[in-house]
């Protein structure tokens, strides 16, 4: 049975639209979640503009435009206060703009960031979180192709942790969360041509609820997600597990082929790569990409607890390899908290990279710390530490984020931030050699500025 499509007649498209104001420059949002009442201040914290990794992506590079475009989180001068944030790295001139406001979501919680994707004529298509049910979520559309200055109103509605995905040829996919009375369902919707959606349809429900995080290649998306145990609340995570689809949905099948009818309710299901529950063992979610195989490879975190702290080590780095016949778990490195995230790079050569805050950073056993670049050239069997990106921070490094069809320029994006106490937060990237970090211009005094080198 095919979904009923959404006719979206009550849009604002077309309506007129006035400028949208511009910030004086590069500065994210801080942000905690749930005070520890310890040494360690809370469950995670920090600078989170580039927050959470169960959404994305938030940046791509464009061949035609020769720019790489990115949305993160910002705040309010003085206050936290979430802004969406839209701009540009130009590689030609290498200077960035003064970013774009595109709205106040009138909270300070960093899980309604934005996330983005581009369609096959250059329009920037803006996906505006909410975490939960009770605040609405958005979809802009850039005006013009490969412009940051005007964007239209396509929806207002709801969404959580969602994952934006243009199949060129095919339409939009758009994988995400939303918050029922039985926890955090994974759903899909799929458009022609992002003003006609078709009605949400539900994934999979297991236990208490998943999160989830995704790839795309051609018209295949794979979707990757954990679960909540019964009875032990949305802090325990476990498990996990793999599905993907080449027809927007219409079919799901396993890695090896066979074919699911969602909703996905049991968690002993065919998708299950894992059982980590059996183990006592948490998972955190960090990346999934296909191989030069166009085999799927996943890499996670699994810990002995949710808490800040030593008493949950080892927190263990790992990737799940399929080789065509079974999954291949590998350990790959250790760092000091669940919420250390980073991004895991296939190239076409075969080589595997990683950037992420897997060093200490001055704030330890807290969300993030320093960025390293990792290698691996037999598939994840033994990893190279190429280059300690980040060194003598004042403020831990968090979140680093992948590029759609990533510039060698412009590699990775993230932020940083005090994981103890409230503080500013700076906006930084990487080339793929590590060459350098630049750091974005905290303040602009014309409209386009070149990013400072920091290390």
């Amino acid at each position: 049975m095919q979904p009923r499509l959404i006719v979206l007649s009550a849009l604002v498209l077309g309506a007129a639209s006035q400028p949208l104001p511009r910030d004086e420059g590069y500065g994210g949002i801080w942000y905690y979640n749930e005070p520890s009442k310890d040494q360690y201040k809370y469950k995670y914290s920090g600078g989170f503009a580039t927050y959470p990794q169960q959404q994305g992506p938030i940046a791509h590079y464009s061949r035609q435009a020769n720019k790489t475009f990115f949305v993160y989180g910002g705040t309010v001068k003085g206050k936290q206060e979430l802004l969406h944030m839209v701009s540009y790295y130009d590689h030609a001139t290498g200077k960035v703009p003064r970013p774009v406001i595109l709205l106040n979501k009138k909270t300070e919680d960093a899980h309604d960031n934005p996330v983005m994707t581009m369609d096959a004529e250059g329009h920037l298509w803006i996906f505006s979180n909410a975490h939960g049910a009770a605040r609405p979520s958005f979809i802009h559309r850039s005006k013009k192709p490969y412009s940051i200055d005007e964007f239209e109103l396509v929806l207002t509605t709801n969404f959580s942790y969602g994952h934006a995905w243009f199949l060129p040829g095919a339409g939009f996919f758009f994988p995400h969360t939303r918050y029922t009375d039985k926890g955090r369902s994974l759903f899909w919707m799929a458009s022609r041509d992002g003003r006609e959606w078709s009605e949400p349809q539900l994934l999979a429900r297991m236990a208490q609820g998943h999160y989830q995080i995704t790839c795309q290649e051609g018209p295949r998306v794979a979707t990757s997600f954990n679960h909540h145990p019964l009875g032990k609340g949305v802090n325990w995570r476990t498990n996990l597990y793999y599905l993907e689809t080449t027809d927007l949905g219409k079919t799901w099948k396993t890695v090896d082929g066979r074919a699911v009818q969602p909703p996905l309710t049991s968690t002993r299901t065919p998708a299950l790569v894992h059982d980590y529950e059996s183990e006592k063992l948490l998972v955190y979610l960090k990346t999934v990409q296909f191989d030069a195989q166009d085999r799927p490879v996943i890499m996670y975190l699994t810990s002995k607890g949710y808490a800040s702290g030593p008493a949950n080590d080892p927190r263990q780095w790992r990737t799940a390899r399929w080789t065509g016949k079974e999954w291949e778990i590998r350990d790959f490195t250790r760092s000091d908290h669940n919420y250390d995230f980073g991004s895991l790079y296939i190239e076409p050569d075969g080589t595997w990279r990683v950037i992420a805050p897997t060093a200490p950073g001055p704030q330890a056993y807290c969300t993030g710390g320093e960025m390293v670049l990792w290698t691996s050239r037999d598939q994840g069997k033994t990893w190279r530490l190429v280059k300690q990106l980040t060194r003598n921070s004042p403020r831990n490094h968090t979140y680093a984020r992948k590029p759609v069809n990533a510039h060698p320029d412009f590699y990775a994006l993230w932020a940083d931030g005090d994981a103890k106490q409230p503080s500013e937060s700076h906006l930084y990237f990487t080339d793929k050699a590590g060459a350098h970090v630049w750091r974005l211009p905290p303040v602009m005094t014309e409209d386009f500025a070149r990013p400072e080198i920091t290390q």
